[in-house]
């Protein structure tokens, strides 16, 4: 009742004309006039490039990052689990908090990041991260990216863990070195888990809203402006809640879409 009935009303109301004045009123079917609608407007398709850059830039950084971090923590040494936990606050704390926090760090006037740069000589004159389109869509993506490395990490810490060691013990008897062992055995056997970290950092990703609404809303000039942040405005700044609701459409599709490739390679991996 609480998950389907939203979908398939978001569905259903994505083909009709509703807006604040009809509310709750009669609608009229429109068919796929919203639809039309979306696809011509070039905040959708601004939007739609956004979410692509943003999605694929922090997955890239933040499982690559991840995995990196989760070899170092896999092996042993002194207060390892003190660090790993202290990792993991950038992922737990909440991210009302930490917008807020970067958008202080990239604060033109007093922020630290502008200062740092300036002391260190890489820059002249502070810079406005987050009031000038050419970096406040890289500022929002680096935010996520430090949120979304624990994350990363502790998952796929996880499945490094669980890894056989008789594997590499074998592999070692027969002469191979650490780099032959982590292409050859490592790589392959951490496959299935690489991909459901893939596949649910891209719906987390895809999904953003948060970040977008504390730190820049949407701006300067779209210059931040995803999908499910045009999806709301729409609904909830324009009253158009059919339009909305072909937006939400659309990011259902591509998420499932997603899903069921990720399916698809699984069952491919199970049967290989």
């Amino acid at each position: 009742m609480f998950m389907l009935y939203p979908i398939f009303y978001n569905i259903f109301i994505s083909f009709q004309d509703v807006t604040i004045m009809n509310l709750k009123g009669d609608k009229s079917f429109i068919g796929l006039e919203n639809y039309r609608q979306i696809f011509q407007d070039e905040r959708f398709l601004l939007s739609l490039k956004n979410t692509v850059i943003y999605t694929v830039s922090c997955i890239v950084f933040q499982l690559s990052i991840g995995f990196l971090l989760a070899l170092f923590f896999n092996q042993k040494f002194p207060m390892r689990n003190f660090f790993r936990s202290i990792l993991l606050l950038a992922w737990m704390t909440p991210l009302v908090i930490t917008g807020t926090l970067f958008k202080w760090l990239y604060d033109v006037d007093y922020g630290v990041l502008n200062y740092l740069l300036i002391q260190i000589g890489l820059i002249s004159e502070p810079i406005n991260w987050l009031g000038q389109q050419s970096t406040a869509l890289m500022a929002i993506i680096v935010t996520n990216i430090w949120i979304g490395i624990p994350f990363n990490m502790i998952l796929l810490l996880s499945a490094l863990q669980a890894l056989p060691n008789d594997v590499y013990e074998a592999a070692k008897i027969d002469g191979a070195s650490r780099i032959q062992s982590f292409f050859k055995i490592t790589l392959p056997l951490m496959k299935p888990a690489t991909l459901v970290v893939l596949v649910l950092g891209i719906i987390y990703t895809f999904k953003v809203f948060d970040i977008i609404l504390i730190m820049t809303g949407g701006g300067p000039v779209n210059a931040t402006q995803v999908l499910p942040f045009f999806g709301y405005e729409l609904a909830f700044v324009n009253f158009k809640f059919s339009l909305s609701g072909a937006v939400a459409t659309i990011i259902l599709v591509i998420l499932t879409v997603i899903s069921l490739i990720y399916l698809y390679l699984i069952r491919k991996e199970e049967s290989m």
